[in-house]
């Protein structure tokens, strides 16, 4: 049996905003990764059990390794198709917005969002949520979205209206939010609803294989160079950099999601504790950042300090404005003032 997590008064909201909604749709952050897709996909395949039009609506693109994922090719990118999605928004009586905590993560898409009259539900596990919808389900201590959609749905009373297509996303998304299993991941109610996932009739293996082997030849090139020529190891504080430029990406023919993983790598690395992948966007004139850590070092507050973001204790992110020298100093004078905890992590 599941604990009773969420709130009975934010089941019962979520049950009647659905009942009473013919269209609805679910938007999720920009630069969606696996547990954005994952829950988002998995609360469209129940809702569609459910007799409603639904359609999910992302920022920008996705990574390939998910696009084998039920329901991902009718995924509409506000990108590329900024009208048609206006429309849906504007007509939706419901827009669930999942695994993200304020308006600027979804991009462009927060205006007609925010313009639009139907009833808004937040489903997130992120800290600090922003006041933007009607119905809060915000649970930080939770591994993943996809886990709180799963957790919402059986509430209802309506497992059984889980598809296997469904559960695979849900899978999906509790998979690549907790590495495969290996961080944020030691509640044991976890693996009861895995069990349950399971049951639906979901080959766990096989997804993945699918999400973590299928990268292209350019990739494991790509990280064979990172790791020799863009990797620096602080064995004083027990940290590791990792740094890509543009023309670097340009260089191995690097499409969205060819990176994704990098930032775990050093964690390898005997007595290290913290590892941070700083990486120019090729959408924008930013520099993206990722942090991971193990134990106690809580990389969210790095994130927050220094780079204008946030996140979970052992994987977070943020933004820098500037160049990439800028970027490595600013993280060096993190290490510097973080360098107790990252010795005692």
């Amino acid at each position: 049996m599941l604990s009773k997590i969420i709130l009975q008064a934010n089941i019962d909201k979520v049950a009647k905003c659905f009942e009473h909604a013919d269209k609805i749709v679910i938007v999720s952050h920009v630069s969606p990764d696996g547990d954005a897709i994952g829950s988002s996909l998995g609360l469209l395949h129940f809702l569609e059990t459910q007799g409603k039009d639904v359609h999910v609506i992302v920022p920008n693109a996705f990574p390939d390794f998910l696009k084998w994922m039920p329901g991902a090719k009718d995924i509409v990118r506000y990108d590329k198709y900024a009208e048609f999605a206006d429309k849906l928004i504007a007509e939706a009586e419901v827009i669930c917005c999942l695994d993200f905590n304020a308006l600027n993560r979804i991009d462009a898409v927060a205006t007609p969002v925010v313009k639009a009259q139907a009833k808004k539900i937040l489903i997130d596990h992120h800290l600090n949520p922003e006041d933007f919808c009607q119905v809060v389900i915000s649970h930080p201590e939770i591994s993943s979205t996809s886990e709180l959609v799963f957790r919402l749905i059986c509430r209802m009373g309506c497992f059984e209206d889980i598809t296997k297509e469904g559960a695979e996303c849900i899978y999906t998304g509790m998979m690549t939010d907790t590495g495969g299993f290996t961080y944020n991941s030691n509640n044991q109610e976890i693996y009861f609803i895995i069990s349950e996932l399971l049951s639906k009739g979901i080959d766990k293996d096989e997804i993945y294989r699918k999400v973590f082997n299928t990268y292209s030849e350019d990739r494991l090139r790509l990280m064979g160079y990172v790791l020799y020529d863009r990797m620096q190891v602080y064995p004083q504080f027990r940290a590791a950099l990792i740094t890509l430029t543009r023309n670097e990406q340009n260089r191995f023919r690097c499409v969205k999601g060819d990176t994704e993983g990098f930032v775990n790598i050093p964690l390898q690395i005997k007595n290290i504790c913290f590892s941070a992948f700083l990486r120019e966007d090729t959408e924008k004139n930013m520099i993206k950042i990722s942090l991971r850590s193990v134990g106690t070092f809580p990389c969210n507050k790095v994130a927050a300090e220094f780079f204008n973001g946030g996140g979970h204790l052992n994987a977070s992110g943020g933004e820098y404005y500037g160049t990439m020298d800028e970027a490595v100093q600013l993280l060096k004078q993190a290490l510097v003032k973080y360098e107790d905890l990252l010795l005692k992590s």
